[in-house]
């Protein structure tokens, strides 16, 4: 009896190592072992980023604390740093650019997904795209050179005459202010808008539009009481990719926004954002703390973008699933 269990444990070995050896010469193990190693890799790389921002900004944390994000002084020369001025104006920036672009690009979305003919809307998303890839600088000279003039000229005039009332409009608006970069950074971020949310209005099973004309109700009323809701989700996911996008942006902004570190309400007024700090001033500066400090902005806003791409990940993948489970 004995020898008999033997006998079948040594078979079911022999076999199992050699169903092992014939998947690693069929490359099994060894692909499974390398996209381990690179997705593992990604999340090590996360880590040392964010270490790495961690320790190099532990200067300023002992030194200010928490109210480093709560103080407005900015002055390097008497070793005095304040994070509040770069996050308003990296927040309303960010905030002035959504308003914007989220109704234009859901509203393109809805043209591109539901009514447009499929070849102008193949062509009109493929020229959408290529304005997703052009260079921020780009963004940032046709701001300078054609945004700003046209907003000084056409723009706040009509403005300051119907709402210079407001303190969000008063003062003498120079040309590079939140506003422009708040229209800049619009033109920015609307691309992925309507990129995204196109393809999750597109993800909606067929077969609900078809039930909703099929009981009488129009092309506009099935899209906006069917395929909107079902696509509600994904839909933020899409603005929350938009605003992370926004918030991070360096070049285009540190052109149009004027760089001046003060908290001003007047959308006309130059205004500055961690992004365009980090780029103007890194290079510059000298001493461990205002060093420090610039690391520690880095690390809010590597923080904040990286909730925020995580938030919409999760809206896109559960509209995803909404749509794979309803077909």
């Amino acid at each position: 009896m004995a020898t008999s269990t033997s006998y079948i444990a040594e078979t079911l070995n022999r076999r199992t190592s050699r169903g092992f050896f014939a998947r690693l010469r069929g490359g099994d193990e060894i692909a499974y072992a390398v996209t381990l190693a690179c997705a593992v890799s990604i999340l090590l790389i996360v880590g040392l980023i964010v270490f790495e921002l961690w320790h190099n900004s532990q200067a300023t944390f002992k030194t200010f604390g928490f109210g480093f994000l709560t103080s407005s002084k900015w002055d390097p020369n008497a070793n005095k740093y304040g994070a509040l001025p770069f996050i308003y104006g990296t927040c309303l920036t960010a905030f002035l650019g959504m308003l914007i672009a989220v109704p234009l690009g859901i509203a393109a979305a809805i043209f591109l997904a539901e009514m447009a003919p499929p070849k102008l809307s193949n062509f009109l998303t493929f020229l959408i795209e290529l304005l997703a890839a052009v260079p921020s600088v780009i963004y940032g000279l046709i701001g300078i050179f054609v945004l700003v003039p046209a907003i000084k000229t056409y723009l706040v005039p009509p403005l300051k005459s119907a709402f210079g009332y407001l303190p969000i409009f008063e003062g003498t608006f120079y040309g590079l202010s939140f506003l422009s970069a708040g229209i800049v950074l619009s033109v920015m971020i609307v691309p992925f808008i309507i990129s995204v949310s196109r393809e999750v209005l597109m993800a909606v099973p067929t077969e609900q539009r078809e039930a909703a004309l099929a009981l009488g109700a129009t092309k506009w009323e099935t899209t906006w009481d069917i395929v909107l809701p079902n696509a509600a989700t994904g839909i933020f996911g899409s603005v929350f990719l938009a605003l992370a996008r926004a918030l991070g942006e360096t070049m285009a902004v540190t052109m149009v926004v004027g760089n001046s570190p003060k908290i001003s309400a007047s959308l006309l007024s130059p205004g500055y954002s961690i992004a365009a700090v980090i780029a103007n001033e890194f290079a510059e500066a000298n001493g461990d703390l205002y060093i420090s400090s610039l690391i520690f902005m880095a690390l809010v806003l590597f923080g904040l973008t990286i909730v925020i791409n995580a938030v919409a990940r999760i809206f896109i993948m559960t509209t995803q699933q909404r749509g794979s489970q309803a077909a």
